[in-house]
């Protein structure tokens, strides 16, 4: 399948429109026709790359869908977390660090 026409179908199968997509994401409606429109080659990497991040897949995936493989789902590791965490921490208040440390200590 077109990677074009599998982001169409991911789109409306989150429910969006067209035009709520492309805010969501924060390009403009008329790339994103465009891109669903005349295919994904010709937009640049950059957009692809939010567009599938909104849709929760990685570009990587979109090529794997659009070559009819089975597409794994992603399982974050520890590094992943960690990173996450490391980067966004500064911006969490002790309240939602400590929300956090608990609710991975009952995961244990």
């Amino acid at each position: 399948m077109e990677k074009a026409m599998i982001l169409e179908k991911l789109i409306k199968e989150n429910g969006y429109s067209l035009k709520a997509f492309a805010q969501k994401c924060n390009i403009p409606y008329t790339t994103l026709y465009t891109i669903l429109k005349n295919g994904v080659g010709r937009a640049s990497v950059n957009t692809v790359m939010i567009i599938c991040k909104e849709l929760g897949i990685t570009v990587e995936q979109l090529d794997e869908m659009a070559q009819g493989l089975p597409v794994k789902a992603y399982e974050p590791t520890y590094d992943d977390l960690q990173k996450l965490i490391a980067r966004n921490g500064k911006s969490l208040s002790n309240e939602q660090k400590m929300k956090l440390i608990k609710l991975l200590s009952q995961l244990d």
